[in-house]
């Protein structure tokens, strides 16, 4: 964690020593300072973080410079929040940074000691760096001699406590498998089998690899582990023991001092003539097994490489060709997990009736995991079957028996080798989905906006934010740490979420980094510092005058409310946490937004859907840096003129609802003039297009992806047309007449992923049918709601349409 903290610092300090040279002023040689060392100590901290538990004086260290890194962004935080803000264009911005300047002179020396205070324990810490690295050298984790001990240990451990309880559900899997390595063709064969850590997959290519029919098939056999520590000469020579030992005869004593190159050759000699299979367990990454593959003849005889991965895009890859197999693992069926759990716990006896409730309430948590599941079942095998109370303390414990002092930490160690291969910037993503509760079923689209707000992601030129946040996402569901909920139909994600043994995994990891805190039921202890915080059914009262909570960069709330009230907002918020960048309020018992939401400079997110609001102040202009609004589903009809100070909002959202189960009941909010001077806006959702001057102040947002538009009139409609960007369009209460105009619009949105049209009323018909044509070539989903007399001409050209919708057409 202590790594990924420091690189999302340098990043901040990197922006801050260019974009802001003349407004550090003296400060600017300690910055730089304290940027130079900590990049320094970067390429250390990853190998120290997983030597840390076996170490106390290094995780001491590592303790030190998580710690620093986080006092520095507070400074950095102070710094823009004293210095940087409320200024506005022309000389009345030159004149008002004058003014803060002088006002801030006292600010100023204060920020100026702390920065001086933090590169003296940065030269403190630099030193014992210099003293570890002659202990540790600066490679990265897996180059040393005892992790590569402690991951093969680990993976092997899997595979024999799988073996040992007789997983079931295996018979199938293996038939296929075996049926494909054995599948006769002229060329290499490639059989990939992927799936998160703790599935089975190395037992289940173990049962296939020892299979009798398997052996006969070929002449030579071999199996390497691969795993993170991946060296291209000790694999290939532990290959080349392994080939010889089979044919029983000494490996001849020129291998130990050959190169890379005479090694490959000495492989492909060998093999040549050979029917073989080889298995590469637990590969991380595509050069591994592209350096591996470079070595294997690929020849007129019938071989196969049989590979575990935990990564997809390495299974993808090694299987190319079209007579290669991909084999992706899923958890255990309800029925086969119970069968492993009761011969696991019980062996083969049955789950005696005064236990079974809890035992399945257990076995809940495993969700199909076959290592969890069997681990678990060591641990209750031991206990009394008549004393309850110990098996149901095992259930509300179950977190603490993966944060490294109970019986699963051999599971968090096989798990923790995905959340250690991550990048900095990954690590910070996955360790936020701990804030959810069990069971969640994650909103993607606002989860990325949150890694936006909280700067998880890091810039790229060119790129929109929002597209790296996805593609974050998607790396984190490659490496098979994020499962996927839900999908639309041409593949786009909406809702994610973690297996629970992972999501205890995560949660403990947090909480051990001060990165997380949950706060659950009466609480009258919060936390001392942490740097984001949810409340989950929280029935107590606010912190009063609680300085630790100036640490805060996110609140979020789940189930709370009755309890979250504008007053108890109030508490919270007074003199609390002035750097906040994320605050969730969605649902919350509120009427009115309090007043300190306002004084909160930093923040970028702000989630106050599904509440009672119904007005929102023009105190919403002080929120300079909001870059995300949604108030959904509540009963705000109009945004004052102060929303267009927010310049750099990026989505808004004001979706109103009055009958649910009529969806001409659905209306917009009235926009102030001048909407376009928002030009940052990528979703805009649920603005009432009643006047002409909206439609072209709408015209105006050329980086709108998403639109949620009523009452687009005839006159108007060109104007969407200049919104060349958009994906996704959303239109309406739309009368007869309007529609000739729309569908010229639509001929130049050639980027729509997403279409819906609705009519006015119900029994309005949408005039579709016209003789321009839509060329509409990467649309994926259309909705029309309301009468047709006909299917419009132009749908048949949609050569990528996945979903048409009909609704209320009154075609025959």
């Amino acid at each position: 964690m202590a790594e990924s903290v420091v690189g999302f610092l340098i990043n901040q300090l990197s922006a801050l020593l260019s974009q802001e040279t003349k407004l550090l002023g003296g400060l600017r040689p300690d910055v730089q300072f304290i940027k130079d060392e900590l990049g320094s100590m970067k390429a250390f901290l990853r190998q120290a973080e997983a030597k840390e538990d076996n170490d106390s004086q290094l995780q001491e260290w590592v303790k030190q410079v998580r710690e620093v890194a986080y006092d520095t962004v507070d400074v950095l935080d102070d710094f823009a929040f004293r210095f940087a803000r409320g200024h506005a264009d022309g000389f009345i911005g030159r004149v008002g940074k004058i003014y803060n300047s002088i006002m801030n002179l006292k600010a100023r020396h204060q920020i100026s000691l702390e920065i001086k205070d933090i590169k003296a324990r940065v030269v403190e810490i630099s030193a014992r760096h210099q003293r570890y690295q002659s202990l540790y050298g600066t490679q990265e984790i897996g180059s040393s001699s005892s992790n590569v001990a402690n991951a093969d240990y680990d993976i092997r451990d899997q595979a024999l406590l799988i073996e040992e309880a007789k997983l079931v559900g295996i018979d199938q899997p293996k038939k296929e498998l075996i049926s494909e390595v054995l599948d006769d063709n002229s060329h290499l064969k490639v059989v990939s089998v992927v799936g998160m850590g703790g599935l089975g997959k190395t037992t289940l290519v173990k049962k296939v690899y020892d299979d009798a029919v398997v052996k006969k098939q070929f002449q030579s056999h071999a199996w390497i582990t691969v795993s993170q520590n991946f060296q291209f000469n000790v694999i290939i020579k532990d290959l080349i023991q392994q080939l010889y030992e089979e044919i029983r005869q000494p490996v001849p004593p020129q291998v130990e001092s050959m190169n890379r190159v005479r090694l490959s050759q000495f492989v492909r000699d060998f093999l040549k003539e050979r029917r073989y299979i080889l298995v590469l367990d637990d590969v991380w990454s595509l050069d591994a097994w592209e350096a591996i593959k470079y070595v294997l003849p690929d020849y007129n005889i019938a071989s196969c490489v049989v590979l575990t991965t935990r990564i997809t895009d390495v299974a993808s890859a090694s299987c190319l060709a079209s007579h290669d197999f991909i084999h992706k693992m899923s958890p255990l069926s309800y029925e086969d997990s119970w069968t492993l759990f009761c011969n696991r716990t019980f062996q083969s006896n049955g789950c005696p009736s005064n236990l079974e409730e809890v035992c399945r309430k257990i076995l809940k948590k495993c969700e199909g995991l076959p290592l969890g599941i069997v681990v678990m079942g060591g641990v209750l095998a031991l206990k009394e079957k008549d004393k309850i109370d110990d098996w149901e303390m095992i259930l509300r414990g179950f977190g603490s028996e993966v944060d490294g002092s109970g019986k699963l930490d051999r599971i968090k160690r096989i798990l923790l080798l995905s959340y250690n291969d991550l990048p900095h910037h990954l690590k910070n993503c996955l360790l936020y989905l701990s804030i959810y509760p069990e069971d969640h079923s994650i909103d993607v689209a606002k989860l990325l906006e949150k890694w936006i707000a909280l700067g998880f992601i890091e810039k790229e030129e060119g790129v929109i934010a929002s597209d790296i946040a996805m593609r974050y996402l998607k790396e984190l569901v490659n490496r098979s740490l994020i499962q996927v909920k839900d999908t639309r139909v041409d593949g786009k994600l909406v809702k994610c979420g973690l297996h629970d043994i992972l999501r205890e995994i995560i949660v403990s990891k947090s909480k051990e980094q001060c990165f997380t805190a949950i706060i659950t039921g009466y609480c009258t202890r919060w936390p001392d510092k942490v740097r984001h915080l949810a409340i989950h059914n929280f029935t107590g009262n606010p912190p009063q005058g609680f300085s630790s909570l100036k640490c805060l960069r996110s609140v979020e709330t789940f189930g709370n409310k009755d309890s979250l009230t504008t007053s108890f907002l109030s508490k919270f918020l007074c003199g609390g946490p002035k750097f906040l960048k994320v605050l969730n309020l969605a649902s919350a018992e509120l009427d009115s937004i309090p007043k300190e939401v306002f004084k909160l400079f930093h923040l970028e997110y702000l989630d106050l859907s599904g509440t009672r609001l119904k007005v929102i102040p023009k105190s919403i202009g002080l929120l300079q840096n909001l870059e995300s609004l949604n108030l959904g589903e509540t009963t705000v009809t109009e945004l004052p003129v102060e929303i267009l100070k927010l310049r750099k909002l990026r989505a808004l959202r004001v979706g109103r609802v009055g009958d649910y189960s009529n969806n001409y009941a659905l209306w917009g909010f009235k926009s102030p003039d001048g909407i376009g001077k928002l030009t940052s806006l990528e979703s805009l959702s649920g603005i009432e297009a009643d006047s002409g001057k909206i439609v072209r102040e709408i015209g105006k947002l050329v980086q709108l992806r998403e639109l949620s538009i009523t009452k687009l009139r005839r006159e108007d409609g060109k104007e969407i047309g200049k919104l060349v960007q958009l994906r996704e369009l959303s239109i309406t209460k739309l009368r007869r007449e309007d529609g000739k105009e729309l569908v010229y619009s639509l001929s130049r949105l050639t980027n729509l992923r997403g279409l819906h049209i609705g009519s006015i009323k119900e029994e309005e018909t949408l005039d579709l049918q016209h003789s321009v044509s839509p060329r509409l070539g990467f649309l994926i989903r259309l909705s029309l709601n309301g009468h047709l007399e006909r299917v419009p001409e132009w749908v048949i050209s949609l050569q990528s349409l996945g979903t048409l919708a009909l609704h209320n057409s009154e075609l025959s």
